[in-house]
């Protein structure tokens, strides 16, 4: 047998990409960004888009430049800055743990909806399934597989339905009702806070090796991903809306979608909707805790992360990177509220991303004009994020900024003293 006939080809690799993003976003974030901007969170999630659509151009064309995966870390360290590399993937691998929180969160919160066991359910069942990724993760099975590629398609079809009959009872006032009224320039704020529901493209720049043909297999299904991701995003967020209104989708942000399944098709929708958001969350906790694991020990090989995160079981799995990742995201989705989650996971990406646009920029990768402004624009959206967090959550930006301080210099201090302790 060919060993290409293995690799992802280009429905799987787009199918993959796709999975990534709407794995949690939509379900996790279309409450908080009509919370922001109101009537325009439509245009949020287009602002968004377009910022992870010049970011996904940059990561293609680096790694297609470099011939090789591995995102941003790999990037930088190509350009011989392991230093920046080693600071910028504490920042990353804090995105991914955040992410995660926000994805078992809101599984908690969609399965607790339709139990109804009460308001201790949703805690309890979030960081159950994520000890329980956890397990499959280290006996092995944490690569996804076919399997996920018809559950990315069953997600489009609910997602895309659920828009389309809302869409049908076409209503402008629904999109203002009861929401403040935020003005246009709200929707970049709101594009700022939700977009770490695009980040999950990212991942696929990691199986750069698993994918046929993937100096143009890898472009063209990240970027057609994204633009559809978009069109979805933007649909549900209009559709979602029409069903219930903006203040429903705000007053129960947590669960806004089985909300409007509920209203559009009676307990068929509800159960269907939150099936959908159940597979969603599931999914992209195994994908994110993977991919963020095996980042976590290829770091901590090249001497970035202590060495203890520089081991592997019999399985061959980086089981002490799996079980600390996974228990600071079920402790976080344990005591976080949603909107804190999602805004400081976006920051921590934003961030990323205008580095890895800029590094585009730099190196000649791709168009300058595209690179240049994801960079200038994700810069933006961060600067705007923040400002937004200091009047909303100083706190959030407490631990950020005791983060970056930890990652750039005490980071170094860290390494320099367990080397130095081992040698004695």
């Amino acid at each position: 047998m060919d060993p290409s006939e293995s690799k992802l080809g280009f429905s799987g690799t787009w199918s993959m990409a796709v999975g990534g993003m709407v794995g949690g976003g939509i379900f996790s974030t279309l409450g908080v960004v009509v919370g922001i901007a109101g009537a325009w969170a439509w245009l949020s999630f287009v602002a968004a888009g377009l910022i992870a659509l010049a970011a996904g151009y940059s990561y293609v064309k680096l790694a297609v430049s470099y011939g090789e995966g591995g995102g941003a870390f790999t990037f930088l360290r190509n350009i011989n800055a392991e230093g920046f590399a080693g600071s910028l993937s504490w920042v990353l691998i804090v995105g991914y743990v955040l992410t995660n929180a926000v994805y078992a969160f809101t599984f908690g919160h969609y399965l607790g909806y339709v139990v109804g066991l009460g308001p201790w359910f949703p805690r309890v069942a979030g960081v159950a399934i994520m000890l329980v990724f956890v397990a499959l993760n280290l006996r092995g099975v944490g690569e996804a597989g076919g399997v996920e590629i018809i559950l990315v398609w069953f997600k489009l079809a609910v997602l895309v339905g659920l828009a389309g009959w809302g869409l049908a009872s076409w209503n402008p006032s629904m999109l203002s009702r009861g929401v403040p009224d935020a003005g246009i320039w709200a929707a970049l704020f709101g594009a700022a806070s939700v977009f770490m529901a695009y980040e999950g493209f990212q991942l696929l720049t990691y199986d750069y090796d698993d994918i046929r043909n993937p100096h143009t297999t890898l472009p063209s299904a990240v970027l057609s991903a994204i633009v559809i991701v978009i069109v979805v995003y933007v649909l549900v967020a209009l559709g979602t809306a029409m069903l219930i209104g903006a203040d429903q989708v705000l007053q129960h942000k947590e669960v806004a979608l089985a909300i409007a399944g509920r209203q559009a098709f009676g307990t068929i929708g509800l159960v269907v909707v939150t099936i959908a958001a159940a597979f969603s969350t599931g999914s992209a906790i195994n994908s994110t805790l993977f991919a963020t694991a095996r980042l976590t020990y290829t770091v901590a090989e090249d001497g970035e992360l202590p060495e203890a995160l520089d081991h592997k079981n019999a399985a061959g799995i980086p089981d002490r990177a799996v079980i600390g990742l996974g228990t600071v995201a079920a402790a976080l989705a344990a005591v976080g509220t949603l909107t804190t989650l999602v805004e400081t996971a976006s920051l921590a990406f934003l961030v990323t991303f205008a580095i890895v646009c800029g590094l585009a920029f730099q190196k000649h990768a791709g168009s300058r004009i595209i690179t240049g402004l994801g960079a200038l624009s994700a810069t933006a959206a961060s600067v705007a994020l923040v400002v937004r967090l200091v009047r909303t959550d100083p706190m959030a930006i407490v631990f950020l900024a005791i983060l970056i301080v930890i990652a750039v210099f005490g980071r170094p201090v860290l390494l320099r003293h367990m080397r130095t302790k081992k040698s004695d």
